[in-house]
C-alpha cells in the first residue's frame, strides 16, 4: 500500500485537513468552518470543542474522497493558530473557550505585569514583548476573573496541542508555540520555572515541551471511532500554523523568508540565533536549531473577505453569473485601477493591529475617498494596505540588523496573481510562489513525514515535495509610487492613533 501522511491545520475562520502522497501532493483536503464569539468588547473567543468536531467531519470526509484504507496513513502532524489558553482539567475537558489571537481583554494587566516586572526583563528571557494577544496575559487573565477555572485548570493548551491530546490521549506542548508563553527561554528552548511564578502563574499548569516533529502518541480508539483515523496511527506534536506554513513554503535555510497570506497577513524570517526585535515576533521554527523573526498583521485575506461580505453583492452577483469566484471578479476590477489607487489609501486595521504598531484601538480608514473613486478603487486600496502592513514589518526587521532580498508566498492570497505582484512591487523584493493554499497542511505533514522517518531529514522532504510555480518580479516604476503611499501610511496612523484611542 502507498504510504501518505495527514496535515491538520486549525486556523482562524475554520480547519482544513489534507492526504498527501510523500511527493506533497494533495490526495484529498476538505475545510470546515466554525464559529468566532465577541462576547464583549476586546473579547474574541473560540469554543475547542468546535474545532474538534469540525475536524472530525473534515477527516471522516478527506479519507472517504481519497477512497483509500485509513492505514496507509503513516503520520499525523497538526499545526495551529497562536496564542490559545485552553484550560483543561485532568481528564482533557475543556473548562472555557479559549481567547483566541485578536483577544485583547487583558490589556489593562499586561501594563500592570510590566510595570512590575519590568519590560527588560520579560524581553530579555523570552524575546518577545508583553501584549494581550499572547498566551501568558490570558492565563493571568484567568486566575484574577475566573478563579473557579483557574483553579480546575490542569493544562493550559495551544491549539494543536489540544488537537493532539484529542487524537493521542497526551497533554504536550510543541516548541515553536513556546514563544506565547513569556516564562519560555527563547535561547534555550525550556520553560523558566521561577519566571512563571514572578509573572503570575503556576508552572504546573503547563505541559512538557516536545520537537515538533516528535512522536508523542497514536491514535486511540475512541479518536479512530470519531475520525475514521486507523487505531494506532502515529502522530507528532505539530507546531504554530505560521511555522508549519514556512516549512511547507519550503524556507528551511538562514535568510529565506516567508511571505503569509492567510486570514492574516505577515512574514518569517530564517535565523540561525535567537535576533529579537521588541516590536516583532521571535518563535522557534518547526525545523530544530533554526528561529523565525515574524511579523504578524491583522490585515490579510480576512479584509476582502471582509469587504466581499459587507460590500461586495455586485461582485457576487457577476461571478455567479460568469460561473466564477467573487475573489477573481474583484482582482479583475482592481486590475483595472493604476498602483497606489489614485491616492486612496487603506489601513487595515480591522481588529486592532499587532506587529509593529500593538495597538488594540487602531482601527480600519479608507483615507481619500472622493467622487472619482469607485468599488473598484475600494478593492485595490484595501490589497494595497495589507501589502503596505506587509511592508511596515520588512522595515522594522530591518532595524534589528535582519535583512530580506527574497519572499515565498504561502496561504489563499498567493492565488491571486495580481496581489501578489502588489507586494512584490510595494516591498520592492523578488516573490516566489510555491503551492500556495496547501503550504500550512503540508508542513504539517512533513512533520510528520520526518518524525515517523519517512524523510531522511527536513532537507529531503523539502526537495521532494516543494516546487516554485511561479515568480513575481517588482516592477520598480510601481515601486517608487508606492514609497510616497507607504509614507502617507505611516503617517496616517501616526496623527490618528490618539483619535483611534476615543472610539
Amino acid at each position: 500500500m502507498e504510504k501518505l501522511l495527514l496535515g491538520i491545520d486549525i486556523g482562524t475562520s475554520a480547519c482544513k485537513v489534507a492526504i498527501f502522497d510523500l511527493q506533497g501532493m494533495v490526495i484529498a483536503q476538505s475545510t470546515k468552518e466554525y464559529k468566532v464569539y465577541y462576547p464583549a468588547p476586546g473579547y474574541v473567543e473560540q469554543n475547542p470543542n468546535e474545532w474538534w468536531e469540525s475536524i472530525c467531519a473534515a477527516t471522516n470526509e478527506v479519507i472517504s474522497k481519497a477512497k483509500i484504507d485509513a492505514k496507509q496513513i503513516s503520520g499525523i502532524g497538526i499545526d495551529g493558530q497562536s496564542w490559545s489558553a485552553i484550560p483543561v482539567d485532568k481528564c482533557g475537558r475543556v473548562l472555557h473557550n479559549t481567547p483566541i489571537w485578536m483577544d485583547t481583554r487583558a490589556a489593562d494587566l499586561c501594563r500592570e505585569t510590566v510595570q512590575r516586572v519590568g519590560f527588560d526583563k520579560i524581553f530579555k528571557l523570552s524575546g518577545n514583548s508583553f501584549e494581550p494577544s499572547y498566551s501568558t496575559p490570558k492565563f493571568i487573565w484567568f486566575k484574577k476573573n475566573m478563579p473557579e477555572i483557574y483553579n480546575s485548570t490542569y493544562k493550559f493548551l495551544q491549539s494543536n496541542s489540544f488537537v493532539a491530546f484529542k487524537l493521542t490521549g497526551k497533554m504536550t506542548q510543541d516548541l515553536s508555540q513556546g514563544y506565547g508563553i513569556h516564562s519560555f527561554n527563547m535561547n534555550e528552548g525550556k520553560w523558566d520555572d521561577d519566571f512563571c511564578e514572578e509573572l503570575g502563574f503556576d508552572r504546573e499548569k503547563l505541559p512538557e515541551i516536545f520537537q515538533c516533529h516528535e512522536v508523542i502518541g497514536e491514535v486511540t480508539a475512541e479518536a479512530a471511532a470519531s475520525t475514521g483515523l486507523a487505531i494506532g496511527t502515529p502522530v507528532v506534536a505539530g507546531g504554530l500554523d505560521a511555522s508549519c506554513g514556512t516549512l511547507g513554503a519550503g524556507v528551511i535555510k538562514v535568510g529565506q523568508t516567508q511571505e503569509q497570506g492567510g486570514q492574516a497577513g505577515g512574514m518569517s524570517i530564517c535565523l540561525e540565533t535567537a535576533v529579537a526585535h521588541p516590536k516583532l515576533i521571535l518563535s522557534y521554527h518547526v525545523v530544530p536549531n533554526l528561529w523565525l523573526l515574524q511579523g504578524g498583521t491583522v490585515g490579510g485575506g480576512g479584509a476582502i473577505k471582509w469587504f466581499r461580505q459587507e460590500l461586495g453583492a455586485f461582485e457576487d452577483s457577476v461571478a455567479k453569473e460568469a460561473g466564477t469566484s467573487p475573489f477573481k471578479v474583484m482582482d479583475d476590477e482592481a486590475e483595472k485601477i493604476p498602483a497606489g489607487s489614485d491616492g486612496l489609501i487603506f489601513l487595515p486595521y480591522m481588529a486592532g493591529e499587532r506587529s509593529p504598531l500593538w495597538d488594540k484601538n487602531a482601527k480600519g480608514v479608507f483615507f481619500g475617498l472622493g467622487y472619482d473613486k469607485t468599488r473598484a478603487h475600494m478593492i485595490r486600496s484595501v490589497m494595497e494596505g495589507c501589502a503596505l502592513a506587509l511592508q511596515h514589518n520588512l522595515k522594522t526587521a530591518e532595524e534589528a540588523g535582519v535583512a530580506v532580498q527574497e519572499l515565498v508566498a504561502m496561504g489563499g492570497a498567493a492565488n491571486s496573481r495580481l496581489w501578489t505582484q502588489m507586494k512584490a512591487d510595494v516591498t520592492g523584493r523578488v516573490i516566489k510562489v510555491p503551492t500556495s493554499d496547501t503550504a500550512t497542511t503540508l508542513g504539517a505533514a512533513i512533520l510528520a513525514g520526518v518524525g515517523t522517518g519517512l524523510y531522511k531529514s527536513f532537507e529531503q522532504a523539502v526537495n521532494d515535495t516543494i516546487v516554485i510555480t511561479r515568480t513575481h518580479e517588482p516592477n520598480m516604476k510601481a515601486h517608487e509610487a508606492y514609497k510616497r503611499n507607504y509614507e502617507i501610511y505611516i503617517e496616517l496612523y501616526e496623527k490618528l492613533k490618539d483619535t483611534m484611542q476615543k472610539i
